[in-house]
């Protein structure tokens, strides 16, 4: 049997002031990339005896250089990738945020962002289950 190292990642969808969604694109120079040139919400693995949200503002600074307010858990999902010849287990709690900050500095890890009307998501190529969250963010609004 193939050994399958399991992870648990905060991820985050950020929401600015106008409604809008931040989509970042994995830039091909990520080492650890399995989704180069795909867009997905900011967020990544917790570590060994992390909390949480310290886990969770930690890497949407790195990744964006954003501040936040998180403000509840909206999706959990899991994936399966293979990073660097390692088989992963990742499940993610998605966490619904308001950005306190709109300046978006970028990591080494993604080339571009947009800020996006969450209901045109399917005009970007997101990644799975990013767009699984962006869908059930939608649905939340609609229930009001």
């Amino acid at each position: 049997m193939t050994e399958v190292l399991q992870r648990v990642a905060a991820k985050a969808l950020i929401v600015n002031d106008e409604g809008e969604v931040l989509i970042l694109r994995e830039a091909h120079t990520y080492e650890e990339g399995t989704n180069i040139g795909r867009y997905g919400l900011p967020g990544g693995r917790i570590e060994p005896s992390e909390k949480f949200f310290d886990a969770l503002k930690r890497e949407i600074m790195e990744e964006t250089g954003l501040e936040v307010k998180p403000l509840r858990p909206i999706y959990v999902g899991e994936w399966f990738p293979t990073i660097k010849g390692v088989s992963n287990h990742i499940v993610a709690i998605f966490y619904a945020c308001q950005a306190l900050t709109t300046d978006v500095k970028l990591s080494e890890e993604h080339d571009d962002h947009r800020w996006i009307v969450p209901e045109s998501y399917a005009s970007y190529d997101m990644m799975d289950p990013d767009w699984d969250v962006v869908k059930a963010w939608i649905a939340d609004l609609d229930r009001g």
